[in-house]
């Protein structure tokens, strides 16, 4: 049993791992930066860390100062929650050498699903099913437009090393793809200090489903499960639920087959989550493995009542699954989870600030994750994630209800955030149907211009 984990993050997801390691006994050491000195996972922490000043990579991207704040508390493991170091392999070696578990998986299998084309290859060896498209990184713009011709227009230039949507260029004519192949490896050189490109077919209107994975250190590997992710907008989701309308037992049970036997062979270990894009004939393809935990786990919690953290922590202190999950996953009822951001909910500018007042909703079904309080500050140099606001039903009708109902009681004064934004979406008669993709938030605006007007 570990007795002392250092949480190498900040915010909500680091009460999130202090809350999972008080249920364990298990004794937590907060790191922060100057700007989050009055923060309250530096309050309810055992032991807090000054690790640099405000700019994150001074801070939080600091491997040195983490590690020696690890090692002068003398913690056993570092959990990186998401984000900052979360899938950085390097870090996960130094916590390897310096004798500090790190809580994911080994550096070599994080390196390896971090590199989008041989994440994409290693899934197709093993049954996942992938969209169409390049074997390998693209030598140049000539290769790219044999590729395209191939697999057809629309496609789409992606980054290898990418995420967020950098490094990404829609390509529908051969003429514009030169230009375009150069401005898509110019930017992922710039992001990512690789300017690598893969090409796949582009599918104009998707769904984005995220499966959840548990992996042990014994070889056990367990599927809990789908997400749909698709209110997003600019790559950044919006509101994630779980299950997904659009994905039928008999889809989710061969997909899940598949996971099992990829994840099972390329020695994965602790909590990942692996993305698809779901066309519009409902077949469901690989893009990326996320090998941390994700922002919207909470949904995934509530349906199959896991909880995602403590059995990160377990599995990294050697258990096996069959203990932690106490026997088979069911799926049961319906989670929605809308984030709420500190920005305005119509230009979408960030809004950091000092928070006056605050009142947050409850009873039941209802769940917030967050670390603001009354007289706390957002400040501007982070991620405008404020609060991770999760409701629970029998079905996907009564999860709704409570979102709306509890959006209504959810009161924060001094700054801007998107609460007005999430009850406009829960009236939204698209979104009501669960007629949605990747595109409906483009649409949702148009409408609500439309309408302003």
């Amino acid at each position: 049993m570990f007795q002392k984990i250092l949480i190498a993050n900040r915010g909500e997801i680091a009460l999130r791992v202090i809350c999972a390691c008080k249920d364990l006994g298990i004794k937590t050491v907060a790191v922060y930066s100057e700007a989050d000195r009055y923060s309250l996972h530096v309050r309810f922490a055992d032991e807090a860390v000054c690790i640099g000043p405000a700019k994150s990579a001074l801070s939080y991207l600091n491997i040195p100062s983490v590690i020696s704040a690890a090692e002068i508390t003398n913690v056993d493991a570092i959990h990186p929650g998401y984000g900052f170091l979360s899938e950085n392999s390097d870090f996960a070696e130094v916590c390897q050498a310096s004798g500090i578990k790190f809580i994911g998986p080994r550096p070599d299998v994080t390196r390896m699903m971090g590199l989008k084309q041989i994440a994409r290859e290693t899934m197709k060896a093993h049954g996942v099913p992938i969209l169409p498209g390049s074997d390998g990184i693209l030598e140049d713009a000539e290769q790219a437009l044999e590729v395209a011709g191939q697999i057809g227009y629309p496609v789409i230039l992606k980054a290898s090393a990418g995420g967020g949507g950098r490094g990404m260029r829609i390509v529908r004519t051969p003429e514009e793809l030169p230009n375009l192949f150069a401005q898509a490896s110019q930017e992922a050189l710039n992001a990512f200090s690789n300017g690598d490109l893969y090409c796949e077919k582009f599918i104009e209107k998707p769904r984005h489903i995220e499966f959840q994975v548990l992996a042990d250190e014994h070889g056990n590997v367990e599927v809990l499960g789908e997400r749909e992710c698709s209110v997003q907008r600019r790559h950044q989701k919006l509101i994630e639920e779980a299950p997904s309308a659009a994905v039928t037992p008999e889809l989710r049970k061969r997909i899940a087959g598949a996971l099992k036997k990829a994840f099972k062979a390329i020695g994965y270990t602790n909590a990942g989550t692996v993305e698809f894009l779901m066309d519009e004939d409902g077949s469901l393809n690989f893009i990326e493995v996320n090998a941390r935990i994700q922002v919207e786990h909470p949904v995934t919690e509530l349906i199959t009542g896991v909880d995602l953290v403590q059995a990160q922590l377990r599995i990294a202190q050697g258990e096996k699954l069959t203990d932690i999950l106490d026997g088979p996953v069911t799926l049961k009822g319906h989670a929605l989870e809308c984030r709420i951001n500190a920005e305005h909910p119509v230009t979408f500018v960030p809004s950091p600030g000092r928070i006056q007042s605050l009142s947050l909703p409850g009873g039941i079904g209802v769940r917030v994750d967050t670390a603001l309080y009354p007289g706390g500050v957002i400040p501007p140099y982070y991620d405008s994630l404020a609060a991770k606001l999760i409701t629970y039903g029998k079905d996907r009708e009564q999860a709704i209800a409570r979102m709306q109902r509890a959006l209504d009681m959810f009161v924060v004064e001094g700054i801007h955030t998107s609460v007005p934004l999430h009850q406009e979406i829960m009236a939204d008669d698209e979104f009501r149907r669960a007629a949605i993709d990747t595109h409906f938030i483009q649409r949702f605006l148009e409408r609500r211009k439309k309408n302003a007007g």
